[in-house]
């Protein structure tokens, strides 16, 4: 009988308490959570939440990356997205400057240092810009009075400032609990499970509001658990596929001797991209709503009616914003997934171990021909990231399950794609500290 090494995982001492501070810190952050931006007007909060209405993916998806907290407007409702949006622009700007290029080939541990110093001074300019706009849309979408007192004027200037500083130091707080969690608790896990915990805390309430109806609730959280679980299966199933390449890589010398040529493979990934064209794609798109925020209430006539076509055309209830939602997810996923395995340059790693690829020159040729393999199997990958993309709104056309369902779907989907990464890389990170203390699986022989 085969026991797990995971029985020692409360009686490593080291172990434990990493555990213990991870949850700890997640624990902290969803009490941070909970602190409003200041001035915030609780009664036009929760009006404009019951009249969302059309509006309800963009809350949704900003929902989907602060845990909850855009309900609460609250110190961290941006959560960690300008952090991440401010890495994918440096990683797409990586192969468009040759200097930095360079640096990340010649010495891969400076240049990776080089692009989250990057990144941190991005974050900032990202965090402030997010804000002002995430306060305007929100004050635009209030059917009374402004949520947050805001603007320039003599009056609003310095309350204007202070929400505009609240909310980036929010960010920079969620962004350094990750950071603690990636140093002193799982390793590398940090800003990852930072936003898995605040998926996983919707998911019970948004399952519990399906049962306020009491004649359809039952059946439809039936459905919803069965589409969960068959969304988990289809996400593990196209995230461990793998294309595997032959590769033949040279033999060794021993003394006199030289062992023959080994064969091996190079497994290239369905998914490459993981969930960042869902994001990059949502970004763009909530942009024409944020522009025309700004415009809705515009004294010029042509204008304002201009914004609120925009806004009627992106609200997330359009079959529009759908179709365009879904190409910017395959367009995204091919681009995102070319730029990093372009960086990965395996025609030049190969042909500096001596491998090669069977029929096929080395260097360049070997990476031309990677590519095409790459981007061949990314179609699979890059259809599949967009029916997660469309799902929400698919399943909600075929039920009618109002804004309830539309949140359980989000969560079922989009959300699901980063709970079923996080979970998975968790286990592997957690399973490999059990066995670097000596924790290995064991035979019991009876």
């Amino acid at each position: 009988m085969k026991q797990s090494a995971w029985r020692f995982l409360w009686k490593s001492q080291d172990i434990r308490q990493k555990l213990l501070i991870t949850l700890g810190i997640l624990a902290l952050y969803r009490l941070a959570a909970n602190v409003p931006v200041p001035g915030v007007d609780r009664a036009a909060l929760e009006s404009m939440l019951f009249n969302v209405g059309a509006s309800g993916t963009f809350l949704s998806f900003l929902d989907l990356l602060s845990g909850g907290t855009v309900s609460n407007f609250s110190l961290l409702s941006m959560g960690v997205y300008p952090y991440i949006t401010a890495q994918i622009i440096i990683q797409l700007l990586i192969p468009i400057i040759p200097s930095l290029q360079r640096r990340m080939e010649e010495d891969p541990r400076e240049g990776r240092k080089l692009m989250e110093k990057w990144t941190y001074m991005l974050v900032v300019p990202m965090a402030l810009l997010n804000a002002y706009g995430q306060v305007n849309i929100f004050n635009s979408l209030s059917p009374g009075a402004p949520i947050v007192e805001f603007g320039f004027t003599s009056e609003l200037w310095l309350h204007s400032v202070t929400v505009l500083l609240v909310m980036t130091g929010g960010t920079m707080f969620a962004i350094w609990l990750g950071e603690l969690i990636s140093e002193f608790g799982i390793r590398n896990q940090g800003l990852s499970l930072i936003i898995f915990a605040g998926i996983i805390s919707q998911l019970p309430a948004n399952l519990v509001g399906l049962l306020s109806d009491l004649q359809t609730g039952w059946w439809k959280l039936l459905i919803s658990i069965v589409v969960i679980i068959v969304v988990v299966y289809a996400i593990v199933w196209v995230q461990q596929g793998r294309r595997n390449v032959p590769v033949m890589y040279p033999g060794r010398r021993m003394g006199n001797r030289m062992s023959m040529p080994v064969k091996g493979t190079l497994p290239l990934m369905v998914n490459l991209s993981g969930m960042i064209p869902l994001i990059f794609a949502s970004a763009l798109l909530q942009f024409p709503v944020i522009l025309s925020g700004f415009l809705v209430s515009s004294k010029t006539l042509w204008v304002e009616n201009l914004a609120r076509s925009i806004q009627s055309t992106f609200n997330g209830t359009s079959w529009v914003y759908w179709l365009v939602y879904f190409l910017m997810v395959v367009a995204f996923t091919f681009f995102y997934t070319d730029v990093m395995f372009q960086q990965q340059n395996y025609g030049d790693n190969l042909k500096k171990m001596g491998a090669q690829i069977p029929g096929v020159n080395r260097g360049a040729p070997t990476q031309r021909y990677l590519t095409r393999v790459q981007r061949r199997i990314t179609l699979v990958g890059a259809l599949f990231l967009g029916t997660i993309a469309v799902l929400p709104y698919v399943l909600n056309l075929v039920f009618r399950f109002g804004s309830q369902g539309a949140g359980v779907f989000l969560v079922s989907s989009a959300g699901l794609l980063i709970v079923v990464g996080v979970v998975r890389d968790t286990f592997q990170n957690i399973d490999a500290e059990l066995k670097l203390h000596g924790y290995q699986d064991s035979i019991l022989v009876r």
